[in-house]
């Protein structure tokens, strides 16, 4: 049975704390596992959630700041020493490639794996799978910073009461699906329209243009919320954004499922973040992330 379900491995943002691990992430989108931003600890936090090297055909990396990137040595490692059968993809800002090699380079150790670079210069659509669209657009961020986006092409859903009642049945469905018409019923006739599922991931940036086309209509946005709104002009100055202004964009973008993320450490209490991203007027499912949680992409319309 297909998984989509977000796995969250560190929570915290330049210093982790005793709670809090550095970032990561992992999206497990049916066959695929994707790695967002690993950093310090990611390989032990993997560990924690039951995610293995196996389970990861794709890295995204959005910058190079540590918190972001520093785990990328270890996991690469543990890929070549699991020697994983397929071959894992690399997305990162083309920028910072001097980065990526010193990573994937800083010690010795043997490549058994066939790791693919793909290096994000510019905004646009990425080297993808037939069953989504993998994009990237440029964030506001005091290194190049790229936010990713992940969308399914929209589909069909088969209606049975009216195929049994057009006796259509067994593997004539698979056939009109494919040809789109069956002894004069057409595959409109016996199903209805079904949006495929969006999903976005926007790490260290100010409020931009980038941020609200990267949530646009997304099912599951995972986004910075570094500081409260009381140091809005902190996160201005360092590149950030606050809960409240992570809270109107996916309001105002239909967020379905909000998850906040990437605290400092100056906080203590996470009721503090839910209580903000309410008074900013979010009012659709709100999760303040934790380390090792598990969230659920939640189910089409």
């Amino acid at each position: 049975m297909s998984v989509r379900e977000l796995i969250v491995l560190g929570t915290a943002s330049q210093v982790p704390t005793r709670h809090r691990n550095h970032n990561g992430y992992v999206l497990r989108w049916d066959a695929e596992g994707i790695l967002f931003d690993p950093g310090e600890g990611t390989q032990r936090q993997m560990l924690h959630a039951g995610v293995t090297a196996h389970d990861l055909t794709r890295i995204c990396v959005t910058h190079f700041h540590g918190d972001h990137s520093l785990g990328l040595a270890g996991v690469i490692q543990r890929i070549n020493l699991d020697r994983v059968p397929h071959p894992v993809t690399a997305h990162y800002p083309a920028s910072g490639q001097r980065f990526f090699e010193r990573l994937r380079y800083a010690s010795a150790y043997r490549e058994t794996v066939i790791l693919h670079e793909a290096p994000v210069a510019d905004d646009g659509v990425l080297p993808s799978p037939p069953a989504f669209t993998l994009s990237a657009r440029r964030l506001d961020h005091p290194v190049e910073s790229f936010g990713y986006r992940l969308v399914e092409p929209d589909s069909r859903r088969m209606l049975p009461e009216r195929l049994a009642s057009l006796g259509i049945e067994g593997p004539d469905i698979g056939r009109l699906q494919r040809e789109g018409e069956l002894r004069g019923v057409l595959l409109e006739d016996v199903s209805e329209p079904r949006s495929g599922q969006c999903f976005a991931f926007i790490m260290d940036t100010r409020l931009c243009n980038a941020v609200f086309d990267l949530a646009a209509g997304c099912d599951l946005l995972v986004i910075e919320s570094t500081f409260l709104d009381e140091d809005e002009p902190l996160a201005s100055e360092h590149g950030h954004l606050t809960v409240g202004q992570a809270a109107r964009v996916a309001a105002f973008a239909g967020v379905r499922h909000l998850v906040l993320t990437h605290f400092s450490q100056r906080y203590a209490d996470p009721a503090d973040f839910e209580r903000q991203a309410r008074e900013a007027g979010f009012a659709g499912e709100l999760t303040i992330a934790r380390d090792l949680d598990r969230i659920a992409v939640p189910k089409r319309d």
